[in-house]
């Protein structure tokens, strides 16, 4: 499955993630650890003493996007291992066993055991969250604390997920001119799309993802629909930080956090780049969450 839609965009892709990694702006080390399903790309900031917090980005971006306003406070707490998913664009190198058989909880075990993580915090973004929280349900012994950004609990019915997703990323992805990719993000944030716009290097390099990943190779991440009994096992694991604003709450997202009864913060004027929206709130929010739980991790 190629990610990337030719060698020039890969090469754009790199370099401009390369440029968002300097905006980090705290000292960082890059490694790549081999599983079963290709070479999985993390990037590692913060003390080593500190507990550790799993980062998963979203479908469509990578880590260098996804953490930019958020690595360098949460690393004053955390030991932040920032993974690239395999069959998105960042730096993780799907290999021949990245087919139809891929087990997202396989590959997490994996990375946590060759990080020699027996438990870890975790927080992700959007379908990151939906990564999260299906970790949970699984592995709740290697789980702490979990974060879902910018997501819902997956009880909604499977032939949803698609249209829902046609109706807010169409036409503008399909077609991604400049002027389109401002409508796009204006769709998806509102009246915060400043905080993307406003920074030419964001701009440039979202621009390279639209026109130059292959949205096909995340198609062997299979979303699992939980069930009532399984909502309720991770009930008390996972707390949901969703924007008042965010389009994919309008349509469901929010209806579904309300019915199972889930811990879910609502925030006012923002939409689904949530942790970029309104970054020092989330951080903090973060940091305040995790907090409740930090003797288990040393415990």
């Amino acid at each position: 499955m190629k990610v990337y839609r030719n060698k020039k965009s890969q090469h754009e892709i790199m370099r401009t993630y390369d440029k968002l990694l300097t905006l980090w702006d705290v000292e960082m080390e890059e490694t790549d650890i081999d599983t079963t399903y290709g070479r999985t790309h993390i990037i590692v900031c913060g003390n080593k003493a500190n507990p550790p917090l799993v980062l998963f980005h979203g479908v469509g971006d990578d880590s260098a996007l996804m953490w930019i306003y958020n690595a360098k406070y949460l690393s004053k707490y955390y030991r932040i291992y920032a993974i690239d998913t395999l069959g998105g664009p960042g730096k993780s190198v799907p290999g021949e066993l990245y087919n139809k058989d891929f087990d997202d909880i396989c590959w997490i075990d994996q990375i946590l055991d060759e990080l020699e993580l027996p438990k870890a915090y975790f927080a992700g973004v959007s379908h990151g969250g939906y990564l999260v929280q299906a970790y949970t349900l699984d592995r709740p012994e290697r789980v702490i604390k979990g974060i879902s950004i910018s997501g819902a609990v997956p009880g909604r019915k499977k032939k949803e997920g698609m249209p829902v997703m046609l109706k807010i990323f169409l036409p503008e992805a399909l077609f991604p001119s400049k002027k389109n990719v401002k409508k796009l993000i204006t769709k998806l944030c509102g009246e915060n799309s400043a905080v993307f716009l406003d920074n030419e290097d964001i701009m440039e390099h979202y621009t390279y993802l639209l026109r130059g990943f292959n949205n096909m190779a995340m198609g062997y991440h299979k979303v699992r629909y939980f069930t009532d009994e399984e909502i309720d096992r991770i009930r008390d694991k996972i707390v949901y930080l969703v924007g008042r604003e965010d389009p994919f709450e309008k349509l469901g997202g929010e209806e579904a956090l309300r019915k199972y009864r889930m811990n879910v913060t609502f925030y006012e004027n923002a939409g689904h780049g949530l942790n970029h929206e309104k970054a020092e709130e989330i951080n903090k929010k973060i940091v305040e969450v995790f907090e409740e739980t930090v003797n288990s991790f040393y415990n």
